[in-house]
């Protein structure tokens, strides 16, 4: 009889999502990632996606978005350092991505969310309220808790 990981599964995908929350802004990829949760590149990749809706790339991808997101709400400083700032290599990817994720332009953002007037949101409720939650799969039935 094999031996069973006295460590569930999900907590290694935490360390790896805690890195990637940790360390946003500097070169991460999945071979770094998936030895931080102890798996294979393959096995790490799908049971991220299955753990937080998104592949370990897309979830780093949206993390520095957030942070940009922040950043151009709070700062006057250039997109183009702003996109350094939070590790995007080029300008160009990191329009892409944030037009992709927020469907506008950094810059756009920026002009429009001072048009509102309204207050800065600190980054812990930024946090809450932009991220992804993972849908169940398919048949999967909704857990409930007895009172």
């Amino acid at each position: 009889m094999a031996a069973r990981d006295p460590i569930p599964a999900y907590v290694h995908l935490l360390r790896a999502r805690d890195l990637i929350d940790r360390a946003y802004a500097e070169p991460l990829d999945v071979p770094s990632l998936a030895r931080a949760a102890f798996a294979s590149e393959a096995h790490f990749i799908r049971s991220f996606r299955a753990a937080f809706g998104a592949t370990p790339h897309r979830y780093l991808q949206g993390r520095r978005v957030e942070r940009a997101k922040e950043l151009l709400r709070a700062t006057d400083e250039p997109v183009t350092e702003i996109s350094l700032c939070v590790g995007f290599r080029s300008l160009g990817t990191f329009s892409r991505t944030f037009r992709a994720l927020t469907g506008d332009s950094p810059s756009g953002y920026r002009a429009a969310w001072r048009a509102r007037g309204e207050p800065a949101v600190p980054f812990c409720h930024t946090l809450m309220w932009d991220r992804a939650v993972p849908e169940k799969p398919d048949g999967a039935g909704g857990d409930s808790v007895a009172a």
